[in-house]
């Protein structure tokens, strides 16, 4: 049984940081691409950055703001957010991925879905 893991969502300022972390059992983690999702009060659910073996790929909203990377030997993807906006509050899911890709933005290319973390930030 895959199980995804997130920890590290908050109440945080305009302007500070904050890291996720997304740790993974049940599946060789070497092998999986991760993702991190993002849904918003009233709003759909967005893609906010990937990270396969073969590199990282980000949404233009958090292009420079935010970094994903992974520590393989910790079975732990993370995403460290910083110059966090109010419009950055959401629920912050972790994905993974057995599929061959680059990059994917799309829900449906992910197999396995974390249970969410809040992340709110204030103006």
């Amino acid at each position: 049984q895959v199980q995804l893991v997130e920890a590290g969502g908050g109440l945080v300022q305009a302007g500070g940081s904050l890291r996720l972390s997304c740790e993974v059992s049940g599946r060789s983690f070497r092998r999986l691409a991760m993702g991190w999702f993002r849904q918003a009060p009233g709003k759909e659910r967005e893609f906010v950055a990937t990270i396969s073996s073969r590199g990282s790929y980000y949404a233009d909203s958090v292009e420079s703001r935010f970094t994903i990377w992974r520590e393989n030997v910790e079975n732990t993807a993370y995403l460290e957010m910083s110059s966090l906006k109010p419009e950055d509050t959401a629920v912050y899911y972790c994905a993974a991925s057995e599929k061959d890709f680059y990059f994917s933005t799309g829900e449906d290319d992910y197999d396995y879905w974390g249970q969410g973390t809040q992340v709110t930030v204030s103006s």
